[in-house]
């Protein structure tokens, strides 16, 4: 199984039904592939979604881990945001969301 399809089942195990979010959000992981959800579907599909997060496949296993504070990726450019309106209102359902993945 790739790094891209071990992530995926991860995301949807820690998704469930519904992922609480209430926008899609997509993962660009840089050349390794997208992670997108959408309530309760997570594809690697490149879709348009409301927020999307541009970041490596390691930093974002780092930020699951919590060994990557997000602010410091933003400010240091190891994570891309979208919108950032729209990134500090899911803010909390995001960490709710990583706090699964681990």
């Amino acid at each position: 199984m790739s790094r891209l399809e071990e992530l995926t089942e991860r995301m949807k195990a820690a998704v469930g039904a519904e992922s609480g979010l209430g926008k899609t959000l997509k993962f660009n992981l840089k050349g390794e592939g997208f992670v997108y959800i959408d309530g309760g579907t997570v594809t690697n599909e490149d879709k348009p979604a409301d927020l999307t997060l541009t970041i490596t496949m390691d930093d974002l296993v780092q930020l699951g881990e919590g060994k990557l504070d997000p602010m410091t990726a933003v400010m240091t450019g190891r994570l891309g945001l979208s919108d950032m309106g729209v990134a500090m209102g899911l803010q909390g359902k995001m960490q709710a969301l990583f706090s699964k993945l681990q």
